[in-house]
């Protein structure tokens, strides 16, 4: 049966905000090993912190690559990931060439995959896949997904948070259905409770990227206690 714990093993709390302080980062991460999450995934510049406080507790500290457009030049997200790995990140969210990708340049948005996920690979770091699937079409979204996993990725993932909109059930499925069982996927965006969660989770995820982390931790350790907490819903 799911529990709080499978739960939180299945999140990434999210501490991307442009205005928030070391402060800010620092609770984060106390969030994150209250309840034991899968990640902290903080801005480039908070790594060093992040990876400091995350240090020997088993919780990953990721950071985002080439965010949140995905238009930086393939060597400026080698570096942005080789500095972030530097300073111990073991987790890279990458934002794929998305304009690339609707242009039909599909070779240079394998090789800008493909470079990061070679530079993290090397490091014994894993490499998300952010497609932003909100400007994607359905088959945009397979390509895309095809690409991915040809490339080497571990995760795609479906939004970055700042796009038109985040996850949705549905991209999720899609994704699910056109990646191997090697690659997991990752949603995020606009996921704010428990039933949200749940509904990304039925819908094939492995992960998802929250902010509202104690929220939803603290419904789902309520449910579990009155013995609501999904009980059809078995852990893949």
């Amino acid at each position: 049966m799911l529990t709080p714990k499978d739960i939180a093993a299945m999140l990434d709390h999210s501490t991307l905000q442009p205005f928030l302080t070391d402060a800010d980062i620092q609770r984060g991460c106390e969030i994150a090993l209250k309840y034991h999450t899968a990640s902290v995934c903080a801005r480039p510049q908070d790594m060093a912190l992040v990876s400091r406080i995350l240090k020997d507790s088993g919780i990953k500290a990721c950071t985002v690559i080439g965010f949140p457009h995905g238009a930086h030049r393939t060597d400026v997200k080698v570096y942005e990931a080789e500095r972030a790995l530097d300073d111990g990140c073991q987790e890279l969210d990458m934002v794929m060439a998305i304009g690339k990708l609707k242009s039909g340049a599909l070779e240079a948005v394998e090789a800008d995959i493909r470079a990061v996920c070679q530079a993290a690979h090397q490091r014994g770091a894993l490499v998300k896949v952010i497609l932003e699937t909100c400007y994607l079409s359905p088959d945009e979204i397979v390509r895309a997904c095809a690409l991915s996993e040809k490339a080497g990725c571990d995760f795609v993932k479906t939004s970055t948070g700042y796009g038109a909109y985040g996850a949705r059930p549905e991209d999720v499925s899609l994704m699910r259905k056109s990646v191997s069982p090697r690659v997991r996927v990752k949603a995020s965006g606009g996921i704010r409770d428990l039933d949200g969660f749940l509904s990304m989770y039925r819908a094939g995820a492995d992960r998802a990227g929250v902010s509202a982390t104690e929220a939803i931790m603290q419904e789902a350790e309520r449910r579990f206690r009155e013995g609501i907490l999904e009980p059809s819903c078995i852990v893949k």
